[in-house]
């Protein structure tokens, strides 16, 4: 949990030094530093993680100010390059207004990603807008010091009625972070209500997975919705709904969502209800639905697999590239000739390169061929920082095939 920061003292504030020789990165616009180009001295390996720190080079150069935690691997994350910025409430809320401001311009309506961590500026935070209520996630020990701070800026410059910290999640580990959810301001006794593309949705920010929505999927929801008037539509891990609610609001003419959460099939025909559109619900692991489904001899227009990341870990990538060429395979199976089929991977340490081999693997094991009509990755509500390409872990593809 958090604890209240100080304020921060410029005079007082430690001081990093970097190893001669490795501040070019940092110099060329770089927000990290690794634990390898800090000089590790004893003092700095005492300091708290998360501390506010103030990095100076091998020459004495005042590099900028950022958070610094001595056991990590990412050791510090730059917040300014002007030494002399006070890291404050005022600060905070400053990054947030500018947040705002280019969401504002993005969207008509205030649902969306409002911060993505270090794209904004405000590295270890992701906060996720639904009107009045913030979903709050902190991923780092330094932004999780400055937590009393950021939501008090968040009150300053949004005055939102609901707060929510969705800290539970395992990346916390690499921190040394306790995992915890708990609301900071107002009350959620329940799903609360957003707006995607026009269309009604509900989000379980309390219980539901990550920050409760997935506002990434937002472009790709939209087109795939195009593709889908007067098709049967299947979208496999359906979660709350998001493409196959816009699907069927698209004028599909049938739309199966399936997804093994009871809670989730229950926003879904939830949001399905509030625009006055039918989608099926269907309990089932996706897999074992689509070998059923194909047993059967059942075809689809359209076929969407979004799944939950097969590899979480670096660790994990040859097996996840086979489930995601399983996932192709079954899903090319029930995709009827000059159908539509959206393939999905939120999976950080896949690439985008192995990712678009194995679903083609899988069409080939399919006996399937096409041609792909649009490779796109997370909305613009999350933005990526141009020296973190490895933050852009969206990859999506929609194909015809024959």
């Amino acid at each position: 949990m958090t604890d209240t920061i100080p304020a921060d003292a410029l005079a007082t504030r430690p001081a990093i030094r970097l190893l001669k020789g490795h501040s070019r990165r940092l110099r060329a616009g770089h927000p990290w530093l690794f634990s390898n180009e800090i000089d590790m001295t004893p003092e700095a390996k005492a300091l708290p993680p998360g501390t506010l720190v103030t990095l100076v080079d091998a020459g004495d150069e005042r590099l900028g100010v950022a958070t610094f935690t001595p056991h990590s691997l990412i050791a510090a994350r730059l917040l300014s390059r002007d030494a002399a910025t006070a890291i404050d409430e005022d600060f905070l809320a400053q990054r947030l207004t500018r947040a705002v401001a280019l969401r504002d311009r993005l969207f008509p309506e205030p649902c969306y990603r409002l911060v993505h961590s270090e794209a904004d500026n405000l590295p270890g935070a992701v906060i996720d807008r639904f009107g009045d209520v913030l979903s709050v996630q902190v991923n780092s020990a330094g932004m999780e010091r400055l937590t009393p701070l950021l939501l008090a800026a968040l009150d300053r410059v949004l005055a939102p009625r609901a707060v929510v910290l969705r800290n539970d999640g395992a990346v916390r580990s690499l921190e040394g972070l306790e995992q915890y959810h708990r609301v900071a301001k107002g009350d959620v006794d329940g799903p609360v209500e957003l707006t995607e593309n026009g269309v009604r949705f509900f989000a379980d920010i309390a219980h539901g997975q990550k920050t409760g929505w997935f506002y990434d999927q937002r472009e790709n929801r939209a087109f795939v919705a195009r593709l889908a008037g007067g098709r049967r539509v299947l979208d496999l891990y359906a979660y709350a709904g998001g493409f196959a609610v816009q699907a069927a609001m698209a004028g599909a003419a049938e739309v199966v969502a399936v997804d093994r959460s009871a809670e989730a099939l229950a926003l879904a025909e939830r949001a399905a209800a509030a625009n006055g559109v039918a989608v099926a619900a269907v309990r089932a692991e996706a897999f074992a639905e689509m070998a059923r489904l194909a047993a059967a001899g059942e075809r689809f227009g359209v076929v969407v697999a979004d799944p939950p990341a097969f590899v979480k870990a670096k660790r994990d990538l040859s097996a996840g590239a086979k489930g995601y060429r399983k996932m192709a395979r079954l899903a090319a199976a029930l995709v009827e000739p000059e159908g539509i089929l959206f393939a999905a991977s939120c999976s950080h340490h896949m690439p985008a390169e192995t990712f678009a081999e194995e679903i083609a693997h899988g069409l080939a094991l399919a006996g399937r061929t096409g041609r792909i009509l649009r490779s796109a990755g997370a909305a613009p509500d999350h933005p990526i920082h141009p020296h973190l390409p490895e933050s852009a872990y969206l990859k999506a593809l929609v194909l015809q095939l024959d």
